[in-house]
Parts: C-alpha cells; structure tokens; sequence
C-alpha cells in the first residue's frame, strides 16, 4: 500500500526519486517539509526579482506539498494534536494563497518559520517512533 506522502512527493522533485522509493514515512514526510520551505524561500526570492510567474508557480507548489503534509497527519493515532496540526497545515494554505495575491514576503516568512519549527520536533522523534504510523 503506498503511503499517502508518495502522492506529495511528487511535488517535490528535487530528491532522487530511487531515494524516494526507499524512504520510510519519516524521511517522505521530513522531504516534503524541506520541499515545502524551498520553494517558499523560492518564492520570496522571485517577489524581490519582481517575477511574478514564478513567484506563483514557487507559492503553488508549496501550497500542494503542505497540503500532501496535512493528508499524511494520522488523526486515529495522533488525537487532539493530529487535528490541531491538521488546522495549522490548512492555516499555512490560507497565509500562502494570501501571499500569493499580495506578494506579502511576511506572510511565507510566517510560513516558512511554522515549518521550520514543525521540521525541528519531527527530526527529533525516536528512532522505534519513526517506523510507526505518521
């Protein structure tokens, strides 16, 4: 059964997609979180440039890898704090679509940081948590 970070990943096609075949749900999952805040940085960089096109296309990817984040969150598993994350995942859409419209580099700042604080916990699970459900 294929994981549902598989269906992410394909926005992120910076990794080695042999690597990505292998990867347990801890790393797919940290890959999209990476993938993720490449591309907001991206964004921000073509907001300066003033390229518009690929500011959009930078916030659209971004926008479809944390969506892919949010589909992997396991609310059996993870209770109050798998919905809560879930919430702060659709939260980071919203900011990245408002961003998108207002070429707000505050905004993916915002963004960027969540995951970045998000990424820090997950790289920090145990290793015997890491082959479990995410």
């Amino acid at each position: 059964m294929t994981h549902p970070a598989l269906n992410a990943v394909g926005e992120y096609q910076a990794a080695d997609n042999s690597a990505i075949a292998y990867a347990d749900p801890h790393e797919l999952i940290l890959r999209l979180m990476n993938g993720a805040i490449e591309r907001i940085a991206q964004a921000r960089g073509a907001i300066s440039r003033g390229e518009i096109a690929i500011k959009a296309e930078s916030i659209s990817k971004a926008v479809l890898i944390v969506g892919g984040l949010e589909g992997c969150v396991n609310h059996q598993a993870g209770g109050e704090l798998a919905d809560n994350l879930s919430s702060l995942y659709q939260y980071m859409g919203i900011r990245l679509a408002e961003a998108n419209i207002h070429d707000d580099i505050a905004k993916l700042n915002e963004v960027s940081d969540l995951l970045l604080q998000i990424r820090s916990a997950w790289v920090q699970i145990p290793q015997q948590a890491q082959t479990a459900d995410v």
